[in-house]
């Protein structure tokens, strides 16, 4: 079990939970952070001195009280991280619930666990203690587990592409019907480009079309 744990939370009320559910499973050295700027100071802080965290916990989003801060979120907290101290272990424990911002950490940024902040988060932080520190797998809360191992693959289509490319240029759905029927492109019509760009939404969980093109952009897809 690891000895020497960084959470990186800036609700006290969160932080005394995990510090009880930390403490119940062994753990020795708790140190917490309430900006990531002070987390990454405390992860190189430790590192230069040769007694290096052996993983840290983040949330995702950190309240904004006015203080001038270089790393805003625990994404770009974690991703600094990933980049400067690549085999710390990192577990994200946050409420957020979005399939893509889950693949995005998991296969991007390589987080070592994503725990949902849930009522029975507390006990699938200490679960996923457990696991990260016997395998190098992966480990995701049970209810979100079909964000990184969907039941049935989507395949993504080059006319989905050439949809989100459009989007991205500014152009309504008449105007992308008309584009596709002057390049000879099937289906053209607007009521299946309608029913597609619904599906598009709901798979990325997007709340609009520009949502849709930013998620799209993030994915490398466009």
């Amino acid at each position: 079990m690891f000895q020497k744990v960084l959470v990186a939370e800036d609700l006290d009320v969160i932080n005394s939970g995990i510090k009880i559910a930390l403490e119940e499973i062994g753990i020795k050295q708790i140190d917490f952070a309430s900006y990531c700027d002070e987390a990454y100071a405390k992860v190189k802080s430790a590192y230069l001195n040769n007694t290096p965290y052996h993983l840290i916990i983040s949330d995702l989003s950190f309240q904004n009280d006015g203080t001038p801060q270089k790393l805003k979120s625990g994404e770009e907290l974690i991703e600094k991280i990933r980049n400067d101290f690549s085999g710390l272990k990192i577990v994200v424990f946050s409420v957020e619930d979005k399939p893509y911002k889950i693949q995005h950490l998991y296969k991007t940024l390589r987080v070592d666990g994503y725990v949902w902040k849930n009522r029975n988060g507390l006990k699938e932080l200490k679960n996923a203690m457990h696991a990260i520190s016997t395998s190098n797998q992966f480990y995701i809360s049970p209810e979100l587990n079909t964000t990184v191992h969907p039941k049935q693959v989507v395949e993504i289509t080059d006319f989905d592409i050439s949809l989100i490319a459009f989007l991205s240029r500014g152009l309504l759905q008449e105007e992308i019907s008309k584009n596709l029927k002057e390049k000879g492109i099937l289906p053209s019509s607007m009521s299946a480009i309608e029913k597609r760009l619904k599906f598009l939404k709901e798979h990325f969980n997007a709340n609009n079309p520009a949502h849709l093109v930013a998620i799209s952009k993030d994915f490398g897809l466009i």
